[in-house]
């Protein structure tokens, strides 16, 4: 199939709900997921929508992801609570934690819920709209204590994942969603491009030897290179920085992270709602922030012929365009999932026209 051939969104979601139930994920969570899944590739993050699929489905029959249940509570107050999530499928339970976040924050103006032992959780910029279309502004935060590829600033051992956070929050019109490793880059692309023999854009890894490269093979070769931080080598304190922070709100609130036994790839996750309504007024709220994007907007471009975007702009309008005509998937997603459409017995949609 040609890698600019589309496909409807509603027959992905379908397609790959199908593929979950079928592969023992009960229906509501085999739902939540592959629409968090397609919300990914419909703005344009193909490392993290449908190319989890695979993934996630080998996880499901190793039983490392768990299929049944929900989460337990560790710990609870009125406007927080923590989870352990018990490797449930990330997407579902950070849909679960939204509502649980609004209905919190309706009563006392802010409600967060902490989970640890959650699976990946797939796209963060995913999950954003939904709580802007609602009037709420949302932080959302995750680390994955199983693993590490980025080191500290200045040193050469890595300590992190890309540790990434995510806000959003509405403006009048289009809402902002910020959605940033605190890394310079991420695993899911790198791992992508050393598989294509690929480069990176620009020197975002460092090889064992510390020294700066665009080739994502040095974080494969012995001695192993890491990701640099955010703001790569002469920056990257700010990054090293912000990972720290995600720790302590992801591991450290949760009390289960890098200080325990792996369990295998997972995350915990940090999830925050803010109601405007409860602080100085929703139409303040955008009003203030409408101001705000629309002076954004009219500053100078920097570059003749571009303009000012606001953080999701662009995202948004591929997702408006892809809804309307159908999305691209990224060449390597297909052939990934036909194998497992044939052994679990599920048609791969047809292309559009």
């Amino acid at each position: 199939m040609a890698a600019s051939a589309r496909y409807d969104a509603a027959a992905l979601r379908t397609f790959a709900a199908t593929l979950l139930q079928a592969d023992g994920l009960p229906a509501d969570k085999a739902h939540d997921v592959a629409d968090v899944l397609v919300e990914g590739d419909l703005m344009g993050h193909t490392t993290h929508g449908l190319q989890l699929l695979a993934p996630y489905l080998a996880e499901l029959e190793a039983g490392t992801m768990a299929r049944e249940g929900g989460p337990e509570v560790v710990g609870e107050a009125p406007a927080t609570v923590t989870w352990d999530g018990r490797r449930l499928p990330g997407p579902w339970l950070v849909l679960c934690a939204m509502d649980e976040a609004k209905s919190r924050a309706r009563t006392f103006g802010t409600g967060t819920v902490v989970i640890r032992r959650s699976h990946h959780i797939a796209c963060l910029a995913a999950y954003l709209k939904r709580a802007t279309d609602d009037g709420f502004v949302m932080l959302l935060a995750c680390s994955d204590p199983n693993s590490a590829s980025v080191a500290p600033f200045g040193g050469l051992d890595a300590v992190f994942t890309p540790n990434p956070v995510a806000a959003g929050f509405p403006t009048g019109g289009d809402p902002v969603l910020v959605d940033i490793s605190t890394s310079a880059t991420t695993n899911g692309l790198t791992n992508r491009l050393h598989r294509e023999g690929g480069k990176l854009p620009a020197p975002w890894v460092i090889d064992g030897h510390g020294q700066p490269t665009n080739d994502p093979a040095a974080l494969f070769q012995e001695p192993k290179g890491t990701i640099l931080p955010l703001g790569g080598i002469d920056s990257g304190h700010k990054g090293y920085g912000l990972s720290l922070l995600v720790e302590a709100l992801t591991g450290g609130l949760a009390g289960h992270g890098r200080a325990d036994p792996k369990e295998g790839w997972g995350a915990t996750v940090f999830v925050q709602l803010i109601d405007p309504r409860v602080f100085g007024g929703a139409e303040a709220f955008t009003r203030q922030m409408g101001a705000v994007a629309q002076r954004c907007h009219a500053s100078r471009p920097a570059r003749a012929g571009e303009t000012v975007r606001l953080p999701g702009e662009r995202g948004l309008a591929l997702a408006r365009e892809q809804a309307a005509k159908g999305i691209v998937l990224h060449a390597s997603i297909v052939p990934a999932l036909e194998p497992w459409a044939k052994k679990l017995g599920v048609a791969f949609p047809s292309a559009l026209a």
